[in-house]
């Protein structure tokens, strides 16, 4: 079973969201990292750009193939973890730490209401196996 912490919220596709304030951390789940493989490569906005809710803010390139990163709420992009450009792996081993991706100003708070709970991520990715 995948680890899915409490006090995140969740998309269908898979990454999460940690909010703090006006500002929300965004990365992949662990079951989207376990389900990659080994990731080689992140590819990531740059600090100032905006997205939309559900827009395509980057790929994660793994041994197994390429994967599109989709934010599940609108704002604009704050920092980046450029971390991730030397130490891909670390979306693999720490997923929901050292692997955060970006940090976002929130354009709406309430599209975090349309996010999943933990638990129902966990019953989401239960339905798809």
């Amino acid at each position: 079973m995948a680890n899915v912490p409490e006090g995140l919220y969740y998309s269908k596709d898979h990454e999460w969201l940690r909010v703090e304030g006006e500002t929300g951390t965004v990365g992949i789940t662990d079951h989207a990292q376990h389900s990659l493989g080994d990731v080689v490569y992140v590819e990531l906005p740059k600090s100032g750009e905006t997205f939309a809710a559900h827009d395509t803010f980057g790929s994660v390139e793994s041994v197994k193939a390429v994967s599109e990163l989709f934010l599940p709420v609108a704002g604009e992009v704050t920092e980046v973890n450029e971390s991730l450009t030397d130490e891909p792996e670390k979306v693999n081993t720490d997923p929901y730490g050292d692997g955060w991706m970006l940090r976002v100003k929130l354009s709406n708070r309430g599209e975090v209401d349309s996010l999943l709970s933990a638990a129902e991520y966990e019953d989401y990715i239960g339905s798809l196996e």
